[in-house]
């Protein structure tokens, strides 16, 4: 029978070392790293990255963890309280940090007088290649998958056999082993998809202020309404709506409505980047 990977990837002492926090931990090092070079290249203040990050990262946890809570809480959490800050066991909600990351920024950008729009461009591809990484601290925990498949369809995939084996996971339900969809993968793909796109749109010289963190958005959504078509764990809203999915379908239209009311009000103006 295939091995799974062990969640843990070392002790020290009496602490449990996760592959799935070491992996959300080195998502946010490559995001910041790029988006201080990004900074620079446009003339933005490093210190200014900085600073939202220190405030942005805790918050898109807390609220990535709030988010899930708030959408299991009659299921599980309601009778099991204590492992709602067990975020090491899994159970965030991008959606959630998403939402908690963008309106820290916003409220940071308002008390410096910084034009958010401005700063939000910048991080843009920062955030879509973060979600790229960390889509495999959910393969660590073996969550955030499909449903069942044959190991025949994963093997036409030409995967990689250790993702082959760590798809073959016990079905509580039958308590059978099971292969599959590795979801966390076609999204991962589809963000690093997204993130080769916004470097390269981004010096289009027709870019205006906003575009990029708003192409991000709708890039983003589209490709986590059908991955969430495919999952078997999804937050539902009711017995047929996914959470994410219907979350996902506001996000596209809200986004396409600002980028036009930023046209309309004069405020895409500047250029991308442009102080």
């Amino acid at each position: 029978m295939p091995k799974a990977i062990d969640p843990v990837a070392f002790q020290l002492g009496p602490l449990s070392v996760h592959w799935y926090g070491i992996i959300l931990g080195t998502a946010a090092l490559v995001g910041l790293l790029l988006a201080l070079r990004e900074a620079k290249r446009v003339g933005m203040d490093s210190e200014t990255i900085m600073d939202v990050v220190m405030y942005a990262v805790p918050a898109a946890i807390i609220g990535a963890r709030i988010y899930y809570v708030i959408f299991r809480w009659d299921e599980y959490y309601s009778s099991h309280p204590e492992e709602i800050i067990a975020v090491w066991h899994g159970g965030i909600a991008i959606h959630g940090a998403l939402i908690a990351s963008v309106l820290t920024a916003y409220i940071y950008s308002r008390v410096k007088r910084i034009s958010f729009w401005r700063l939000a461009d910048v991080v843009a591809p920062s955030l879509i290649i973060g979600q790229a990484i960390g889509r495999w601290g959910n393969f660590m925990n073996q969550e955030a998958h499909g449903g069942p498949v044959s190991l025949e369809f994963l093997q036409s995939l030409h995967l990689p056999q250790f993702i082959i084996d760590q798809m073959y996971i016990l079905d509580p339900t039958t308590n059978t082993y099971l292969y599959y969809h590795p979801t966390f993968l076609y999204e991962s793909i589809w963000n690093l998809l997204g993130f080769f796109v916004l470097i390269t749109i981004r010096r289009v010289g027709k870019l205006r202020r906003g575009d990029l963190f708003l192409t991000y958005i709708i890039w983003y959504s589209a490709g986590r309404f059908f991955v969430e078509g495919l999952r078997t764990d999804s937050l539902m809203l009711t017995d047929t709506l996914r959470v994410a999915q219907v979350i996902s379908l506001l996000l596209i239209a809200l986004a396409i409505i600002i980028m036009m009311v930023l046209r309309k009000l004069g405020y895409a103006s500047k250029r991308y980047g442009e102080e």
